[in-house]
């Protein structure tokens, strides 16, 4: 399998990252397991996750990804084999959130704790923390890589202002920059990483591992109106996508994997891994099914027609 560097570092990730955002949540402990095992199976090795994953839930106040990954490490004795990702800054309750020494250092070992390892190989910023010093923060993370706990860092929803000064303060400061960055980005929302994000990236070479690249599940086609996202767990987070663009979309989507005989959630993938600031996007799977239709969209290549008409298709409407 062809694997991608992650900005400077020397880790290098496969062309797909499965999101772990569905342990502990729609997939449970077994279930989990199951899927981990398969991605292993199929040669994958990259897992992203965060310690506020899945505080959203009636009943659940965060970490609950993190521990079903690490029963998994500790069940099957394979922590070598996964390039772990995980993330904190985002609001654990009572306080504990951003990105200040002290909050780092504390989520650090809860995380590990989790997680049942003694090391993270992406520690990610998940939410910028303007009220704390990038000193502060890139500082934090310089004691962690130190003492081994981290191996490198990344950024998630960060402006290409903020992101840019991060850059500058790590290389002024003889500090870890951040090598990733991990942006909302797929085939219906592109604006914001297009306009300012991308071309930062690519003049710091900043590996770049876009979360919701299917947009939450849109973009599979299996929601094709409100009426199907009803009751799902993931309703909320579709709706803003029933609009005439979202619609011209999944007709490309369905024109282009008729053509090339896959799935809309394959062709999606590969026109997003098929950007040029892109290093590898982050997608889930809650099936099998699915989990096949990530595979195969790391062996689906695009051609210029293909890409061209899904471009077109999702450009944003700016009226």
């Amino acid at each position: 399998m062809n694997r991608l560097p992650l900005g400077h570092s020397g880790l290098k990730t496969d062309p797909l990252i499965f999101g772990g955002n569905v342990f502990g949540w729609t997939l449970d402990e077994r279930q989990s397991f199951e899927m981990l095992d398969a991605w292993l199976d199929a040669g994958f090795s990259s897992v992203d996750t965060a310690d506020v994953y899945s505080r959203w839930v009636d009943g659940h106040s965060g970490g609950e990804s993190e521990r079903v990954l690490g029963a998994y490490f500790k069940a099957r004795g394979n922590r070598d084999k996964v390039l772990l990702a995980t993330k904190v800054g985002m609001d654990m309750g009572n306080g504990n959130k951003g990105l200040s020494r002290g909050h780092i250092q504390r989520a650090v070992e809860a995380s590990l704790k989790r997680l049942q390892t003694d090391y993270i190989d992406l520690y990610q910023s998940h939410v910028d923390d303007a009220d704390t010093p990038l000193e502060e923060t890139l500082g934090a993370y310089d004691r962690l890589i130190e003492a081994g706990k981290v191996r490198i860092i990344g950024a998630s929803n960060h402006t290409a202002d903020r992101l840019d000064e991060a850059s500058q303060v790590a290389q002024k400061n003889d500090l870890p920059r951040y090598e990733t960055l991990q942006p909302f980005y797929n085939l219906y929302d592109r604006d914001d990483f297009e306009a300012e994000l991308a071309p930062l990236c690519l003049k710091y070479d900043i590996g770049v591992i876009p979360y919701f690249s299917l947009a939450s599940g849109f973009l599979t086609g299996k929601y094709r109106s409100r009426e199907d996202a009803r009751g799902r767990a993931r309703e909320g987070f579709v709706d803003k996508y029933f609009d005439e663009r979202g619609m011209r979309i999944l007709d490309a989507l369905d024109d282009v994997a008729k053509r090339v005989d896959a799935t809309p959630a394959a062709v999606s993938l590969a026109w997003l891994m098929a950007q040029p600031a892109v290093t590898a996007p982050i997608a889930s799977a809650t099936s099998q099914k699915q989990l096949v239709q990530m595979v195969t969209a790391t062996r689906l290549e695009l051609d210029d027609a293909a890409l061209r008409q899904l471009s077109e298709a999702s450009t944003p409407d700016r009226n």
